[in-house]
């Protein structure tokens, strides 16, 4: 997972990254503008809910000074305070009667009472309703001379009253005779008209928990008689959302006697919100769409000069140094081109450079090699042609002297056409060789130095083995691996080379009792000049064996050894 978010590219990682941030901020926007949204409109229908009780207190309050003005009317009329001073209580019935007739409206009703509470008459709703329980009328009383206001139960049916004191003159001045309560039903009529008059607000009158009046629908006012009306702010009833104001309902006393709920609906807000949200989602997609457009465009612009650094970063990794980044602007990427034209400059400088001195230091060890190489052989021709020159021999002793002579320039001969046949490229006609010869062939110019050092060799290469080889260079190969090994065993040891058939190429090993090959070395150690804790040599004898055998078509490697090296040789049949 984590290479392949390295692996992709730059400009998709802007991408995302700038899709994400972008998402993020919107999401926020939206979500904080949706939320003050709903709470502007939860203050807008607080305040509608409010000016519906302001409107429902106008209201109820306009009906009660209608009650009060209607009763103060009849009680300081002369024929009724006449009426009530006789007493009887159907000349008062009568008298109240024919003076409310005149004054009357629809749904309201007029008692007549003692001071104690006791009924005397009753027109209106009350007659029909039989409402005779006056048990609030000595707490009116306290009140007067001022009218009494409050709400009443009466019959299930909830009422707004106003008792007002009816006075007789006496001989220390007035005295409470009679009291007037008038009254007027809130039921569904009452709770419409205010509905009407407050622009869509839903009333419920409750009296001890029970609808008394109410504007709902069927649905809501079955829940509410099997739940109850909710409390709190908000409310869900058969489905819709209101926004709820509560407003007590006081009795004569002052104490509660119900409670008015103004519901609020959150249709109109709602509605409003889901086109506020359908609009911001547009909104929110066509600002996405534009800011990745418009990052993509950026990006691009941005990205190209890098993107050109990268492919010339690439060029200089195959070695093209010759490469230039065109300078497009004057900002840190014009910068960083510029920058990278003077570093490919001075790569290509330093290159050259270090080309010219790698050269004098490849000649100069590529000389100390080829002396160290011919050192001997000619060595042996120098010496073998003085002892000609300047002493006496027998015709024996000269034909021996002149064919060691003819060796030593022989293979003088032989180590120069390989170098150049390495070098140059070329490679002789193959011909079927039995291994077993070309390694004893090998081994027999180092056989001196074996017995010197106490290093003995083990073959174990069947005669049967038979490969076509280029025996001279092949040759070369073994002696440089035998001569290794025996100079890495200065105290002596053991030098086995085992050769296997497989099915098309013969595996050969060539193994050691010695130090082993040096960790340091190892990963280098097929490379030209390079060598460690050699006495003689430049660092070239391995580099061209592995040549010659990749010549062959096969190769050669090494292998971890439990003591000492262990070179592995693959040759094709």
């Amino acid at each position: 997972m984590t290479l392949r978010l390295r692996s992709i590219s730059l400009l998709w990682k802007i991408l995302f990254s700038t899709s994400v941030a972008i998402t993020a901020l919107l999401a926020a926007m939206g979500w904080i503008l949706q939320e003050q949204l709903v709470r502007s409109a939860t203050m807008s229908l607080e305040e509608e809910a409010q000016s519906s009780f302001r409107a429902y207190e106008s209201l109820s309050n306009a009906r009660a000074d209608e009650l009060a003005a209607v009763t103060r009317v009849l009680s300081q009329t002369p024929q009724v305070r006449a009426a009530f001073g006789t007493g009887d209580r159907n000349t008062i019935q009568d008298a109240a009667s024919e003076a409310w007739d005149r004054i009357s409206r629809p749904g309201a009703l007029l008692m007549v009472a003692d001071p104690a509470g006791a009924p005397i008459a009753s027109l209106g709703d009350a007659r029909s309703e039989g409402l005779f329980n006056m048990s609030f009328v000595p707490a009116a009383v306290k009140r007067f001379p001022s009218q009494a206001r409050g709400f009443i139960l009466a019959s299930g049916r909830l009422y707004q009253i106003v008792a007002t004191p009816v006075y007789v003159a006496s001989g220390q001045g007035e005295a409470l005779l009679n009291v007037l309560v008038a009254g007027i039903a809130v039921d569904a009529e009452l709770a419409r008209e205010l509905k009407a008059s407050t622009g869509g607000s839903e009333f419920v009158y409750l009296a001890h928990g029970h609808v008394a009046a109410s504007t709902l629908n069927s649905a809501a006012l079955k829940q509410i008689e099997r739940e109850g009306l909710p409390q709190g702010s908000q409310i869900r009833l058969a489905g819709a959302k209101y926004y709820q104001f509560p407003s007590p309902l006081a009795d004569i006393e002052g104490r509660p006697i119900g409670e008015l709920r103004i519901l609020r609906p959150f249709d109109a807000a709602e509605k409003h919100i889901s086109e506020l949200r359908s609009q911001l989602v547009a909104l929110w997609s066509g600002a996405m769409l534009a800011g990745l457009a418009l990052t993509y465009w950026l990006a691009r612009r941005l990205l190209k000069p890098v993107g050109e650094l990268d492919r010339a970063a690439g060029e200089i990794g195959k070695g093209n140094y010759d490469l230039q980044v065109p300078v497009s602007s004057g900002d840190e990427i014009g910068r960083l081109a510029g920058t990278f034209n003077s570093m490919c400059a001075s790569i290509r400088q330093a290159r050259e450079e270090l080309i010219r001195q790698e050269r004098i230091a490849t000649i100069g060890r590529l000389s100390t090699s080829i002396i160290h190489d011919l050192r001997n052989p000619l060595a042996a021709i120098y010496g073998g042609a003085e002892i000609l020159v300047d002493t006496e021999l027998s015709p024996e002793q000269v034909r021996r002297l002149a064919n060691n002579i003819y060796r030593a320039s022989r293979r003088v001969q032989n180590l120069l056409q390989e170098l150049a046949d390495v070098t140059e490229g070329r490679s002789h006609a193959r011909e079927v060789c039995r291994l077993r010869d070309v390694v004893v062939a090998a081994f027999e110019p180092l056989a001196t130095a074996a017995q010197t050092h106490r290093v003995s060799l083990r073959l174990e290469v069947p005669e049967d083995v038979e490969l076509p080889l280029d025996r001279s260079p092949m040759e070369r190969v073994f002696q440089n691996l035998i001569a290794n090994a025996i100079e890495a065993m200065p105290d002596g040891g053991d030098v086995s080379i085992h050769a296997v058939r497989e099915e098309s190429a013969v595996l050969v090993s060539v193994e050691d009792t010695g130090p082993g090959i040096p960790a340091a070395v190892a990963p280098q150690l097929f490379q030209p000049f390079v060598s460690a804790g050699k006495k003689n040599g430049m660092g070239l004898g391995l580099a061209l064996s592995r040549k010659t055998v990749l010549s062959h078509g096969g190769d050669l490697w090494t292998e971890h050894a439990q003591t000492g090296a262990k070179f592995v040789m693959k040759l094709p049949v």
